[in-house]
């Protein structure tokens, strides 16, 4: 987009940019609106880390939201810059946290545990090496989108095979944020010239940042309850002033 005022990064050289005009607010900040919407994901990222903490889950839930903590701070770090590099901590994180989804989703039903994971470092490693020296374009978005792809059928198989309402409910939520998100992201990428060019932009890509968090939110609780569940953890969707859901677990004294 058309910069504003001075910039203090210096030119762009991202290979990417939103459908918001640059510098116009401040000379620290390329794209604002897409950069300061990312904190929603921020903080229910830390929400979720917090009730994963507490109530003693798997570690593999903690590097979970820690995971969409890092990715919530690189976009935004990407959308204030518009520098290659920050590009790169954003779209990095995206691929490792994929695959992570893929661990959690997959590795209860994998007979030997140690395997997948050392696989899926590897992968990640090797992709971040590669993705750096090579810059990754319309290869990245296949990548990240096989991925995502992959994910689906199990997150599928879990909702079906989940009889508590609450939990589904947490499922649905996941799905339909996510289809809002995807629809702001597409217009937001359809009619960018439109947008820029009226009186008001409706900042598609920025509710994409806001929508995504709450997605990712969804999904690790839905997730959360579904693992507790296959450990025998009693699990409870509960919410906090009537309102805000979280999972509450009870262990067995043994565990």
């Amino acid at each position: 987009m058309a910069d504003g005022i001075s910039s203090f990064w210096g030119p762009v050289t991202s290979t990417t940019e939103g459908c918001e005009r640059n510098y116009v607010y401040s000379s620290y900040v390329a794209e604002l609106f897409n950069a300061i919407s990312n904190i929603p994901g921020i903080l229910l990222a830390l929400i979720g880390l917090v009730v994963a903490l507490s109530q003693r889950f798997e570690k593999r839930f903690t590097v979970l939201h820690i995971s969409n903590m890092i990715l919530a701070i690189g976009s935004m770090s990407f959308h204030a810059t518009l520098q290659r590099v920050h590009q790169q901590g954003d779209e990095t994180p995206m691929v490792w946290e994929m695959l992570l989804y893929i661990y959690i989703l997959y590795s209860p039903d994998w007979h030997y545990k140690s395997t997948m994971p050392t696989f899926l470092f590897i992968y990640a490693a090797i992709f971040a090496v590669v993705h750096s020296l090579f810059h990754l374009g319309i290869t990245f978005k296949v990548h990240y989108m096989i991925l995502c792809l992959l994910c689906i059928p199990r997150m599928y198989k879990y909702y079906i095979h989940t009889e508590d309402k609450s939990a589904k409910w947490l499922a649905r939520y996941f799905s339909i944020t996510l289809f809002l998100g995807g629809l702001c992201w597409i217009c937001d990428s359809l009619f960018c010239k439109e947008f820029s060019g009226s009186y008001f932009n409706p900042q598609g890509h920025a509710l994409w940042h806001v929508l995504m968090g709450f997605s990712y939110y969804y999904a690790n609780m839905f997730l959360m309850f579904c693992r507790a569940q296959q450990r025998g953890w009693n699990p409870k969707v509960v919410h906090f002033m009537g309102f805000f859901p979280y999972v509450k677990i009870e262990k067995p004294k043994a565990q």
